[in-house]
């Protein structure tokens, strides 16, 4: 263990070493600005919707099919963004994404129909998967680098930007039309990529130390990974769509299990998904110190065990706030598991397995909300929402049956 958790350079203690840090140090830094950005500019899109939805006249099954926009434009770029990576550099693809991000994030306050906005938010789409693919993928090189587990702390600022940019679009909803708001999350947007960018494009990405190349899974030809790899990638695919599918859940289905089944004030309704996200966000913070005392494996399986639980008390006890201590239990329990299993995928296949594992994970996302409207329509609210438990006890189970799978920067 200690030799993993160190930077590896050619001049051991001297001069190179030194620069090789501070080099590191400064990548870390530029990353983690652009996953806040990421979280930010999304989370402001969002709390914008209703006046972009009255903007444009929608209705409801309208503004449904654009934001099916923001998802398609998502999985087909998420798709193609590793090949991207592969050619022109992940550093390269993610600041060139962010750029995109930037720009077309005001282009929902410009529509005036929901066809328009629904063109416009695939492109927006298209940025985010694109941007969250590189960032994932320049992440997994840096935590390879450094020989330390920090994928969490990255994952950790996308929380926290998107905490940020919710609450600052609330402020603003009520004094800035949507226009005026979203063209100044350009503004930010631009500026930080114009501050952070440049720190991407003059250092390439961290090689892997020649340690750890030929054990990950690939074959001899061109490189690709084996038949093997690729099914552990998909393994892990799947773990990360065991925690999106959870995430999604909560988001939309949370409140109003509360409301509607607990009798909860509105207000307290409203504060389920907050508390699940801030637990969730401290979890992912606290991370890299979880993954270096116990590992990948263990760390997976104990998030997977741990969310089922919280879920099994958010959605089955008979009182609001053990629910939603249920919820705060389960967002601990989520935090770092999609991480890793981005993390696993990208050292075993490179931008490629970033790019499924993200895809998975956002198909995840996707699919959570409308299992659960159709379940509860079959049976109840409260007995849908346990199939979030279901799913982290199989994230579990599955991490624990691909624990000596692939490569492992960090254990």
């Amino acid at each position: 263990m200690p030799l993993l958790n160190k930077v590896r350079t050619a001049a051991s203690g001297g001069f190179g070493e030194n620069t090789a840090t501070r080099s590191l140090s400064r990548l870390r830094i530029a990353l983690t600005l652009f996953f806040a950005l990421d979280g930010f500019l999304f989370a402001g899109w969002v709390v914008r919707i209703p006046a972009v939805k009255q903007q444009t006249g929608a209705s409801a099954g309208d503004l449904g099919l654009a934001l099916l926009g923001v998802s398609a434009g998502a999985v087909v770029t998420m798709t193609l963004t590793g090949r991207l990576c592969r050619r022109f550099g992940s550093h390269a693809v993610t600041v060139a994404t962010a750029v995109l991000l930037s720009l077309s994030v005001a282009l929902p306050a410009l529509t005036r129909s929901p066809l328009a906005l629904g063109l416009v938010l695939l492109v927006f789409g298209a940025a985010y998967g694109g941007i969250n693919v590189a960032m994932n993928s320049a992440a997994v090189d840096l935590v390879t680098a450094l020989r330390r587990p920090v994928m969490p702390s990255f994952h950790a600022a996308f929380s926290l930007g998107g905490m940020l940019g919710a609450g600052i679009g609330g402020l603003l909803a009520g004094g800035l039309s949507p226009a005026v708001h979203l063209l100044g999350l350009t503004v930010v947007g631009l500026a930080m990529t114009a501050a952070a960018g440049p720190v991407l494009l003059r250092h390439t990405a961290p090689g892997r130390p020649e340690s750890l190349r030929g054990e990950t899974g690939t074959s001899s030809n061109a490189g690709r990974p084996s038949r093997a790899a690729r099914r552990t990638v998909l393994v892990f695919g799947v773990i990360a769509l065991c925690t999106a599918y959870g995430e999604g859940a909560l988001a939309d289905w949370g409140a109003l299990h509360l409301e509607q089944d607990l009798g909860a004030h509105p207000g307290v309704a409203a504060a389920g998904y907050s508390v699940f996200a801030l637990t969730m966000t401290a979890g992912r913070l606290s991370g890299t110190l979880l993954l270096e005392r116990l590992g990948q494996t263990r760390t997976l399986v104990a998030g997977g065990a741990t969310a089922a639980a919280g879920m099994l008390l958010g959605a089955l006890a008979p009182t609001v706030w053990a629910t939603l201590l249920g919820f705060a239990v389960t967002g601990l329990g989520l935090a770092n598991i999609f991480p890793v299993a981005v993390a696993r995928a990208g050292a075993i296949a490179g931008p490629g397995g970033v790019a499924t594992a993200s895809t998975l994970g956002y198909g995840g996302m996707l699919l959570g909300p409308p299992s659960i409207g159709f379940l509860a329509d079959w049976f109840s609210l409260p007995v849908a929402l346990t199939t979030v438990a279901l799913l982290a006890a199989g994230a579990a189970a599955m991490g624990y049956w691909a624990r000596n799978a692939g490569a492992r920067p960090v254990s």
